[in-house]
């Protein structure tokens, strides 16, 4: 992390990028918001609007700036895109999809191009689950000598794991299997109901606060950085359970971590809020999930779409909030999942469908009283 990463104005700049280079992909995830084919579409940034997009990535000093897919391996271009990224002081994630486009030699070639951190899906503990859940075969496999290769040339690993009924059950085992693996950070990632993701698939708020605790948990002794996607309420979760602890004077020092060179989002990002996504037909989203174009980086430039598009500009402001999340205390910080609010709801700033905190001052059959922001203690 380097200093003033924390200090970021989301007003004005992003602390997180996601270009989807391509929705071209041989998997057929049961989750995939992009209802990602094999094909890539003739529409797709070209090299020269990638090249500019990246240089406008760097102009607004975006701190982690990640390409996606669908399989940006499918890309001819993308190791000419890292490179050139890199070249120019972008740090670069990647997500490429556990198939037999991802070899030994791939990821030797990121690394020389100048990749920051490789991030690769684990979404079971076995081969039944995960590639039920990824739609092939082989992709666990794949997954995990993908995370030995990246080991091999000191590339630093990130696992992406979402949860949803389908495998809801197998998180226990899931955990002991990643504290095997050399990695930098476990990112979670919570269904929203978007593309292939099914509304029956949502898991309860009860489940969410299970799942918490035991991220909490692990967050104590594992050498790796946990963080949560569209599960904003963690953050609440974990303030909860530090304000306990030092009442209770149970307060447990954390293991040491690994070096994380990409850094953690500070607390407040959400969708829209610090967090900017971009197709790969340049159309630019408060996030993957959230299908609410701002406009378009081949007509404007993407910092004035994050900066004054309407929808951003909403999403920036929690006292817009309804329901539960417009009365809770925690809502500067928090702010529940919009892009699951939409889904669920059909309204971005409505509550957060999968939240069991009852806000202090929440009562339902009248308008949400909106307090001033809750004095959080110095942690």
């Amino acid at each position: 992390m380097k200093p003033g990463e924390y200090e970021i104005d989301f007003n004005e700049r992003p602390y997180i990028a996601i270009w989807e280079v391509t929705q071209a992909c041989d998997l057929a995830c049961l989750h995939c918001r992009a209802c990602a084919q094999p094909r890539r579409h003739p529409l797709e940034l070209s090299t020269n609007e990638g090249k500019a997009l990246v240089d406008q990535i760097a102009e607004m000093k975006v701190p982690v700036f990640v390409l996606t897919g669908g399989d940006p391996i499918k890309r001819p271009d993308l190791f000419e895109l890292i490179e050139y990224a890199s070249g120019i002081g972008v740090r670069v994630s990647l997500t490429p999809s556990a198939t037999p486009l991802l070899t030994r030699e791939i990821v030797h070639r990121l690394k020389q191009c100048g990749l920051a951190r490789l991030a690769v899906s684990l979404d079971g503990s076995n081969r039944e689950i995960h590639d039920a859940f990824r739609g092939m075969s082989g992709s666990f496999d794949r997954t995990m000598e993908a995370i030995e290769w990246a080991n091999e040339v000191g590339l630093p690993v990130q696992i992406n794991t979402t949860f949803s009924r389908a495998n809801y059950g197998d998180f226990d085992a899931i955990a002991q299997l990643i504290q095997k693996k050399h990695l930098a950070l476990w990112s979670v990632f919570f269904l929203v109901p978007t593309g292939r993701g099914k509304l029956d698939q949502l898991l309860t708020g009860a489940e969410f606060e299970e799942i918490f605790s035991k991220l909490y948990c692990l967050s104590k002794h594992v050498s790796f950085h946990i963080k949560t996607t569209e599960a904003q309420h963690y953050r609440r979760y974990v303030i909860q359970q530090q304000v306990q602890e030092r009442q209770t004077n149970s307060h447990v020092e954390t293991s040491a971590k690994v070096t994380d060179t990409i850094g953690r989002a500070p607390r407040g990002l959400n969708d829209g809020k610090g967090f900017v996504f971009i197709s790969h037909t340049g159309e630019v989203y408060p996030s993957g999930f959230l299908p609410l174009s701002g406009g378009n980086v081949r007509q404007q430039p993407l910092r004035e779409i994050y900066r004054h598009s309407p929808i951003f500009r909403q999403l920036r402001n929690p006292d817009e909030l309804s329901g539960k999340c417009g009365a809770c205390e925690f809502r500067h910080i928090c702010g529940g999942s919009r892009a699951r609010a939409f889904a669920v709801h059909g309204d971005s700033l409505a509550e957060e469908p999968c939240c069991a905190y009852v806000p202090q001052y929440y009562v339902p059959s009248l308008l949400p009283v909106r307090p001033s922001p809750a004095v959080l203690p110095v942690l």
